[in-house]
Formats: C-alpha cells, structure tokens, sequence
C-alpha cells in the first residue's frame, strides 16, 4: 500500500513538473520572441539615429548642410603647427611698384638745423615706403553734349554720341564692371552695393539701376561668352557635372555646373531631371563624364551610353556611413573597403615616381582586391544596395581613371565650382525674374572660368562691355590667354 501511495504521488509530482516545465518553455519562448523584437527594434533606432546623423564625412550632404559640425577626428599627433609661416617655407612677399606705376614721390628729410647739429653728412640713398590710398573722388564725371541743329524745314537734329557713350548711359564701363563684380563674385545684394556707392564713394545709385546695370547691360554683353562656351561642352573629352539648389521666385530651382579642363559653365533649370544634361550635352556625347551616383547621371549615362566616372568620394563617404550603423559585420566589411581603397589611391598617386608596367600591376592588383571584398557583402541591405554598383556593367565607372589620362576619379573641382552659387544663395537668396536668371548663369560662367583661367574677372566684364556697347567682336572664355 505504501508503496503504491508512493508511486501515486510521484506521478502527480511528476504531472505537476511537466505543467510547469510546459509553461516555463512557453514564457521562454514568448521572452526569446520578445527579445528577438527588442533587438530588431534596436537595430533599427540605432540605423534611424545613424541616418539622421549623416553628415558632409560620411554622405553626400554638403557642407552647408551640417546642423552642426561633423565630430572631430582624433587628435593630431606631434607638436600643432603655430599660425603664419612655418619654419623652412619660402617667404612671400609682395613686389614693390616699377617707377610707371608710382603717381608721385615725398622726400622726407630733416631740418638743416638739425643736421648741422647732429652733424650729419646726407647719403644719395632713401629708405623707402611705398603707400596705396584712395583718392578723395575715386571716380571722375564727363558731361558729353551734343550740339542741336535746325534744318531749314524747323527740325531739330543731334550731333551722334559715341555708340560706346550712348549705351553705357550713367554708369561707364569700368564701374558697371565694379557692379557686377561686386555681384558675381562678392555676393553683395543690390541694398548693399548701393550702401558702398553712397557710403564710400560718395555716387548716390539706386537700387533698381544697380540691378538694371547687371540683369540688362552686363547679362546682355556676357551672353555671347556663355553662348560659345555652352556650346562647346559637346566636344569636350572630360567634363564634371554637379548640381546644387536654387531659389527662384519662392520656388525650388536647380543650379548644375559643368566644368571642363579650360572652362566651367552654369545652368538654372527648374528640373533636376537627366533631360539637363540631354540639353547641354546632347544625346551623342562621347566624353568622360565624372559625376555622382545620383539616379538623373544614372540614367542618362545608361540611357544614351555615355561613359562616366563616379565619384570616388561619395562612394568612400557611403562606405564610412557603413560604419555609422554599429553591426559588426558592417563595421568590419566597411574598414576592409577603406583599407583597400588607400591602397589603391596611394599606388595611383605613385604613377609619376614609378615605372609605368609596374605601376599598372600594382593599382590592377589593388583593383582585383577592391572589387573582391565589394562584392562580397554582409547580408544587410545598405551593403547588399552599395555592391550591385559593381557588378560587371558598373564597375568601369569607378575605375577610368586608372586607365584614361586627364580623367580625375572625384568630382572634386566641380564641387569647388558650386561653392560660389551656394554662397550666393545662402546670401542673395535667389532670384525673381527670368533676367535675373539668366545674369547669374552668365555671370557665374565668367567669374569660374576667368579664376579657372587666372584671368580678371573684373577686366572681362569690362571688355564684354565696351565689346558691346561698340558693337565690336565679344571676348571670349575659351580664350586661355587674356
């Protein structure tokens, strides 16, 4: 009986164990759920948190666009250089004036009674101090008069102004030059540039001839200029093609900038669509075109077969975000590429020391490393997304630089370009009328390819004026030598 009693409690023990192991599996399986959830929903606040911390180190995203600065890196090692020249650099030191350019000569001396009791004997030598200073009226008027006649019938006649005269008006052509000047390349609104006429050169101007003087005379003497220029981005080898905002009457216009070797040209459109660059380019461009990843390039690269050269840098900069997203197979993935990619950059920047079969073997070997490691992704959708750019259609886009003299593997001197446009939005705020449009495309054509070039900007807008007030040929941009 006892024994039997035994064995009945036993088994009730053991259902009773069973129920409570049961349960116990199903409040494990329900916290193993739960915590599989926790770490997606983890995973996916910390890629959230690395998205909205994208910045200009580690996207596309301008500099401009930074909320605030991008994190430093680590600190420098050695001793920080001071401000100012460094020890072992030339010294720079600006020429003095030739005796054509000196308008007058001081001689400061000391007083005879001074020298006799010093008894100081003269030398025929000076110390010499030359001083730049503005004249007190830096600008001189001209009243031009043209007599009246009377012909026998009563009718008054003039005597012909200079065509030159008579299409300046107000303004000649070295200050409606100054004008755009101030403008096109220090960004100074029209309130400003009339505050520095009144305040500084004492030439009370208003506002609406300042505008006038730059979206009338200057826009109309430039045009011929950035005519022949756009025209000629058709024939160019290698061009670089960006784009940036624009406003325009309240509204979302885009600047693209595409810069060639010897010149750079701007265009204001209201699309950021690839039928801008079908426009400028034509549909049978057969140039290098070095560019983003952006879809509009995207497409009119594989839509009219136009060889391109991606970026370099935005590419390195998506890889880096790679790493912004704390996975560790990301993070170890997107060190390799980087590790790769210096390699690769340094071997290339090598080319001119090395010999040119050996050079070619080593950025090759370093090539075959990169598209490896690239195309063998972790199983994320960020890397999975950044390898299908190379597969075996796409990854000459990366590498014609290696292979194409004259091909630069970043965009770099397009983006350099932009800066300028940018700035003038951030400051003018854009434009309003379609005159106004088109000044800024041909004024910022002018100012980029005369610093391209080191030629005055100042000097051409005064030539393409005088060109056109006289009807005489127009300079041109793509005329390296002034």
């Amino acid at each position: 009986m006892h024994d039997d009693l035994s064995i009945k409690r036993l088994l009730e023990r053991l259902e009773t164990l069973e129920v409570e192991v049961a349960a116990l599996r199903r409040e494990n399986q329900q916290l193993r759920q739960e915590n599989q959830q926790l770490r997606r929903d983890n995973q996916q606040l910390r890629d959230e948190i690395a998205r909205l911390k994208k910045n200009s180190s580690n996207s596309s995203k301008p500099p401009s666009s930074d909320i605030v600065a991008p994190p430093k890196g680590p600190p420098r090692r050695g001793k920080k250089n001071k401000i100012g020249g460094q020890p072992g650099h030339p010294r720079h030191q600006r020429p003095p004036f030739d005796a054509n350019q000196i308008d007058q000569i001081c001689f400061h001396e000391l007083s005879p009674e001074e020298v006799r009791r010093r008894k100081l004997r003269p030398l025929d030598s000076w110390n010499v101090l030359q001083q730049v200073e503005l004249v007190d009226k830096p600008y001189v008027v001209t009243e031009h008069r043209a007599r009246r006649y009377v012909t026998p019938a009563g009718r008054i006649v003039l005597a012909p102004l200079p065509p030159e005269i008579r299409g300046s008006g107000l303004l000649g052509p070295n200050l409606t030059a100054l004008v755009g000047w101030l403008k096109a390349c220090g960004h100074v609104s029209y309130g400003r540039i009339e505050e520095f006429f009144r305040d500084v050169l004492a030439l009370p101007i208003s506002g609406g001839h300042l505008a006038a003087c730059c979206t009338g005379k200057l826009s109309e003497a430039l045009k011929p200029a950035y005519e022949e220029a756009a025209a000629a981005l058709r024939e160019e080898a290698v061009l670089g093609s960006d784009e940036t905002g624009h406003y325009h009457g309240g509204q979302g216009y885009w600047t693209w900038c595409l810069r060639a070797p010897g010149f750079t040209v701007f265009r204001i459109d209201a699309t950021r669509a690839a039928q801008v660059l079908v426009d400028l380019l034509g549909e049978d461009f057969g140039g290098i075109l070095t560019v983003d990843y952006y879809s509009a390039n995207r497409s009119f690269a594989r839509r009219y077969e136009v060889r391109a050269q991606y970026c370099w840098s935005h590419l390195l900069r998506d890889v880096k975000f790679l790493r912004e997203l704390g996975q560790p197979p990301l993070v170890r993935w997107a060190d390799q590429l980087l590790a790769i990619a210096r390699g690769l950059f340094r071997a290339w920047h090598r080319r001119k020391g090395t010999d040119p079969p050996r050079w070619r073997r080593q950025t090759e070997q370093w090539k075959r490393a990169f598209l490896e490691k690239i195309r063998r992704p972790p199983q994320e959708a960020d890397a999975l997304k950044l390898s299908r750019r190379f597969d075996r259609r796409g990854a000459p886009t990366y590498f014609r630089f290696l292979d194409t003299p004259g091909v630069e593997p970043t965009n770099n001197a397009t983006e350099r370009a932009i800066r300028q446009p940018v700035l003038d939005r951030r400051i003018t705020q854009g434009t309003r009328s379609v005159r106004g449009l088109r000044w800024c495309e041909r004024a910022w054509t002018a100012a980029a390819t005369c610093s391209q070039q080191g030629r005055s900007t100042f000097r051409f807008f005064r030539d393409a004026l005088v060109a056109h007030f006289t009807n005489a040929h127009a300079p041109s941009l793509l005329s390296v030598n002034p």
